[in-house]
């Protein structure tokens, strides 16, 4: 992977939103929108296919009470909470460009009084580096924690990994957890339980949502699609706590998307302060989505340790 950090940023339409940024280091693009978000709508190779998923008839849609998915990437505040998590993001929000920077701002909203911020920088190695920050702006604290959720385009895989294994008797305690929802179907298809990695594949033909969520260590997940693999990583801070009891990484998938989620630790935040969590995505050519763990192994784990490596030297 070549050594680019330099970045370079314009104006112009995308989707039908007339306000967008769009950002490059020569290799990778992003387009980032500012009438609806904060909201990264495309990422991929320069004038290649956008790896995450779009919905064309919400493409430049903006304004109204309800929340739309759009796709691409957003910030989310966990807990997941009807009252607060579903805020809608159709209003237009705020760019500004520092140096080799570009962060996003959607003001705070009247039922939570937290601010989401979205920030953007290339990295020394050619990653993106993304800053996920929720600010209190309400008079009191709040109990919550960043949720990065990257909408994948359908028909791929994601991969989680698992924490070290161990044999019996030598390795007796609990090592990890595994958090499954009401809706979570464990006999469905789509998955794959191997002993060192969970495989969750997207399947248009599938309706019924599924959804998992686990504690990490390893510090990353990731989706092959067609060839190309995202690589996302990040760190996990011990002795933190978590949501969903104890969930760092989360995977969910219905009939038209996958989504690959990391979060931040819960915090109690004060009134003007933040919680903040970042991610490194890396995005790799001729990738074959891994069907067991051995493919894992074979063909995304390089990539995963090329990855790593760049991201804890920078």
């Amino acid at each position: 992977m070549s050594r680019m950090g330099q970045m370079t940023v314009c104006k112009k339409p995308y989707g039908g939103w007339p306000n967008c940024y769009w950002l490059t280091n020569g290799r990778l693009e992003l387009v980032v929108t500012t009438d609806v978000g904060p909201r990264i709508i495309r990422f991929g190779f320069v004038g290649e296919a956008n790896v995450l998923r779009e919905y064309p008839k919400l493409l430049g849609r903006s304004g109204g009470a309800e929340w739309l998915i759009y796709g691409g990437h957003r910030l989310w505040e966990a807990p997941e909470d009807p009252a607060r998590t579903y805020q809608p993001d159709n209003a237009p929000v705020v760019a500004a460009q520092q140096g080799q920077t570009l962060a996003v701002t959607q003001a705070a909203d009247q039922v939570t009084q937290t601010e989401k911020s979205i920030e953007l920088r290339f990295g020394s190695a050619g990653q993106v580096v993304v800053t996920h920050r929720l600010t209190n702006r309400s008079h009191a604290p709040v109990q919550l924690a960043p949720w990065a959720i990257t909408v994948m385009d359908e028909g791929g895989v994601a991969i989680v990994p698992l924490p070290p294994r161990g044999v019996h008797p030598e390795s007796l305690s609990a090592s990890s957890i595994l958090t499954l929802w009401p809706y979570t179907d464990l006999s469905d298809s789509r998955w794959t339980w191997g002993q060192r990695y969970i495989l969750l594949r997207q399947t248009p033909s599938a309706t019924l949502p599924q959804k998992i969520g686990a504690s990490i260590p390893d510090g990353w997940a990731a989706y092959a699609n067609g060839g190309s693999l995202l690589v996302k990583t990040f760190r996990r801070e011990t002795g933190a706590c978590y949501p969903d009891m104890g969930a760092n990484v989360e995977v969910f998938t219905n009939d038209t998307m996958l989504e690959v989620e990391t979060l931040g630790p819960l915090e109690h935040v004060a009134p003007g302060e933040a919680a903040e969590h970042t991610e490194e995505w890396f995005l790799f050519r001729d990738v074959p989505d891994p069907r067991s763990d051995d493919e894992v192994d074979r063909f995304v784990l390089p990539r995963v340790q090329e990855a790593l490596n760049l991201s804890r030297s920078r």
